[in-house]
């Protein structure tokens, strides 16, 4: 079993859980609505300077789900470059 966290951009948040749910029938979730923080390229801190924010989801799935998830965020950042989608995968006993 492993535990993925991705973290992205809120304009996207619809796509990635539809294309998760849509892959993945059975997939159990929770999302944090709200996550402000600084990446690589851009600040994300719903202020009036840095307006947009970020989601958090976290999930666990089973070893042979994995490559659906990679799969599924790889689509979803080929169709948005921009919107800074983060997939960490961590190995969960």
């Amino acid at each position: 079993m492993y535990r993925i966290e991705i973290i992205s951009n809120q304009s996207v948040q619809d796509d990635i859980i539809t294309e998760l749910e849509t892959n993945i029938p059975d997939v159990l979730y929770t999302i944090l609505p709200l996550a402000y923080g600084r990446g690589k390229d851009s600040r994300k801190l719903g202020t009036t300077t840095w307006p947009e924010t970020n989601f958090v989801m976290v999930s666990y799935v089973q070893d042979s789900e994995v490559p659906i998830v990679k799969a599924v965020i790889k689509a979803i950042k080929k169709k948005f470059p921009r919107e800074g989608i983060k997939l960490f995968i961590i190995k969960a006993e």
